[in-house]
């Protein structure tokens, strides 16, 4: 109810531009999603243009028509979301192993792989074709003593784009403190 008063009163003297930092930080499911709900119908009222700040991916793809990707002050990537995504370049199939550097090395020299990304503890990497490239991804490793423990495929999602672009997970970087210009910025309306 307070991050819905806090949006009423700043849109009391009908502003040209609203600026949401962080509205659904700390909230729970039920109340995100009521908090979505209304900025969509400020979006479809039009009138007002709306720019949102937020480290949650999911309501970016859900809320924004345009997606800016801030690292270290500067705009690396902006666009519309399924645009961002199709930059990728294919599908990413997340692979676990605790040789993962190694893991990183061998998989760069295949000619199929467009990037290979490691953070969390795996390596992620974006290829046409994904889910025929799996069994081939395991068979290369084994062959160079690499064990995998888990591996899934999904199309890329704007995490994935984040990390393309920045080079680690958000969660990797909240813990730095002073790193806080890393994160997503969108503009909505206009």
């Amino acid at each position: 109810m307070k991050r819905r008063l806090e949006i009423a009163r700043g849109l009391i003297h009908k502003p040209k531009v609203l600026f949401l930092d962080e509205p659904t930080i700390g909230l729970d499911a039920q109340t995100r999603r009521l908090i979505w709900d209304y900025i969509k119908k400020l979006k479809a009222e039009g009138g007002v243009a709306i720019i949102l700040t937020t480290h949650y991916m999911e309501e970016a793809d859900y809320l924004c028509d345009r997606v800016a990707i801030i690292d270290h002050g500067k705009i690396v990537a902006m666009d519309n979301s399924e645009s961002l995504k199709h930059s990728l370049g294919g599908d990413v199939v997340c692979a676990e192993s605790q040789e993962s550097e190694k893991l990183v090395k061998l998989l760069e020299n295949l000619k199929w792989v467009k990037s290979v990304k490691k953070y969390d503890g795996s390596v992620c990497i974006t290829m046409e074709q994904g889910e025929k490239r799996i069994p081939e991804i395991i068979v290369t490793a084994e062959k160079a003593g690499i064990k995998i423990t888990s591996v899934n495929l999904h199309e890329p999602s704007l995490e994935d784009v984040f990390i393309h672009y920045t080079g680690r997970a958000i969660r990797d970087q909240e813990g730095e403190g002073n790193d806080r210009a890393r994160f997503m910025r969108m503009r909505m309306g206009h």
